[in-house]
């Protein structure tokens, strides 16, 4: 009978799991089981629970939703177990990245940025998948349709939960909030952004443009009549620059270790992107993790600084309201006057750290690579460098742009509006499907991340012509709703669409018209021979080689 028991006892101890021994290697009988045992037990049922999931995450439900999408007519990549097509998508960014881009067709380097997609639609149709780890990512190419995912009228498509959860280590805010919290943030924010506020910041624009003006016309004297420089880190520091001051009333050196840090924690974010889709690695101490959420309290700590500085002169009747923290707080305290006074009703101070993170960061980069790329199209189509430069010095003659005069300046905005279709600072948006959703005719599995191209889209030619992969600013002469050769087509979306459009979208054009005034007024510039095209992305659309420019005072 009692071999009976510890025949028993064994065989419930393999049932549940590996029970962990007492020392003697022997299974306790029935109803005298150890604690060492029972833990071993649990743990072990614990383990198994966790394989079943990990099963189903890693396995079985990337298989069902890959034959709910075939069934359904889609073509794409098969699924590879874990990794799906990362390494693939790795193998081929690496091999991209090695050369440039041919200067025959400057403006054609959708394989060098997306090759994987781009191979993708060459061979499975226009809407195609793909894995990002075990998810499936379709590739949504179809203008109306990115519209309707974007304006999410019925709140079907979200943001995926890894770059919400990774994006909050660089930006926070509006960018990664949903419901009656984004609501909110958007509703206290807006005041900030109107085009009466942004007036206000002008001269912060032009003190911060002649800085970087002095130093290239100091540089060429020195060059006697012309000077190679890389324009790059030099519009990273203008718009930096412009940023602390616009944003929060300070001097770049102030802001420059923010500036360091956000670009620091935008290639980790990168990295992570790679690996941290899988449960739980982001929780896990490795380097990469341990220094994004140092640098994330860095960040908030400077931040929160400057924040409580600014809240203690506000309350003394010291500080200007002129720049966007400013506004944002005097908005904020509105918001509690509209709600009664109740203090819940705004935005905390960690909230407002959030939406600051957001400032810096989204201002800087849109506006660094919006002039950089401005300037490399006006170098490699020098008739439309003469055209924009005629109308700058026709508007303003050699004073400084005011707000009246950048309102009508129409070739520089439409050189602008070409530059943002082919060289976008963001080339790709996804959202995830959170439940089961139909789309253009094909029903979705929950769980599906739809892949939105706009690099893709905005030189498709059945919606912009023949002629989509070259720089033409003048298909913006009619403005924006007429671009397209169909006017009904909607395809272009630098900034988003619908209610989650780019709140600093004006802002960023803006700085953008004064700063490019202010040097076409004075220079005369080309490429460098030294110069090789190599855009790239790191979450925006950076020159991987920078951007060697030959200037010649005017």
């Amino acid at each position: 009978m009692q071999r009976e028991k510890e025949a028993m006892g064994i065989g419930i101890g393999i049932g549940i799991g590996i029970g962990i021994g007492t020392g003697t290697g022997a299974a306790l009988p029935f109803g005298e089981a150890s604690p060492w045992s029972l833990l071993g037990g649990a743990v072990a049922a614990l383990l198994l629970v966790w394989a079943a999931q990990m099963l189903e995450w890693a396995w079985l439900a990337p298989r069902r939703m890959e034959r709910a999408l075939r069934a359904q007519g889609l073509r794409g990549t098969q699924y590879r177990f874990l990794h799906g097509d990362l390494t693939e998508d790795l193998r081929l960014v690496t091999a991209a990245r090695s050369k440039p881009v041919p200067m025959d067709r400057p403006h054609d380097f959708i394989p060098r940025v997306a090759p994987l997609l781009h191979r993708a639609l060459e061979e499975h149709g226009r809407v195609s998948f793909t894995w990002f780890g075990p998810m499936p990512r379709v590739t949504i190419t179809d203008p109306d349709l990115v519209r309707e995912v974007l304006s999410n009228k019925f709140g079907h498509f979200e943001k995926t939960k890894l770059a919400t959860r990774l994006s909050k280590l660089l930006v926070g805010g509006l960018v990664i909030l949903h419901g009656e919290k984004w609501v909110k943030h958007r509703r206290i924010m807006n005041p900030a952004f109107h085009a009466e506020k942004l007036k206000r910041m002008l001269p912060a624009f032009s003190a911060s443009c002649s800085e970087l003006i002095g130093r290239w016309e100091n540089a060429v004297a020195a060059s006697v009549g012309k000077a190679e420089l890389d324009i790059w880190p030099d519009f990273q520091n203008l718009s930096g620059d412009v940023i602390s001051r616009a944003a929060f009333g300070v001097r770049h050196h102030e802001g420059r270790q923010i500036f360091l840090l956000q670009a620091e924690q935008a290639e980790r974010l990168v990295q992570s992107f790679r690996s941290n889709y899988i449960p739980g690695l982001s929780l896990l101490p490795t380097e990469n993790n341990r220094r994004m959420k140092a640098i994330d309290r860095e960040i908030k700590s400077i931040l929160r600084g400057i924040i409580e500085k600014r809240q203690k002169a506000t309350k003394n009747g010291e500080a200007s309201k002129d720049d966007l923290l400013g506004l944002l707080l005097q908005s904020n305290m509105d918001y509690y006057s509209d709600e009664d006074g109740k203090s819940s009703k705004g935005m905390t101070v960690e909230e407002i750290i959030d939406e600051c993170k957001l400032f810096y960061f989204a201002g800087m980069e849109t506006t660094a690579v919006l002039l950089t790329w401005t300037m490399v199209a006006l170098s490699m189509h020098p008739e439309w460098q003469d055209r924009a430069r005629e109308e700058i010095l026709q508007v303003f003659g050699r004073n400084k742009p005011d707000i009246n005069g950048v309102s009508r300046l129409k070739v520089v905005t439409m050189v602008l509006h070409e530059v943002l279709r082919l060289y976008p600072p963001v080339v790709m948006m996804n959202r995830r499907t959170y439940k089961e959703i139909e789309l253009g005719g094909v029903r979705y599995p929950a769980g599906v991340m739809l892949s939105l191209p706009v690099l893709f889209i905005h030189r498709d030619a059945a919606a912009w012509g023949h002629d989509a992969g070259e720089f033409d600013p003048g298909r913006f002469a009619e403005g924006v709703a007429r671009a397209c050769k169909d006017p009904g087509a909607g395809a272009f979306f630098p900034f988003s669409w619908g209610p989650r459009i780019c709140i600093g979208q004006n802002f960023a054009l803006l700085e953008a018209k004064v700063a490019l005034g202010m040097i076409l007024q004075r220079f005369a510039f080309e490429l460098s021979p030294a110069y090789a095209h190599a855009p790239y992305t790191v979450l925006t659309l950076h020159p991987q080689h920078g951007v060697p420019v030959r200037l010649r005072r005017l």
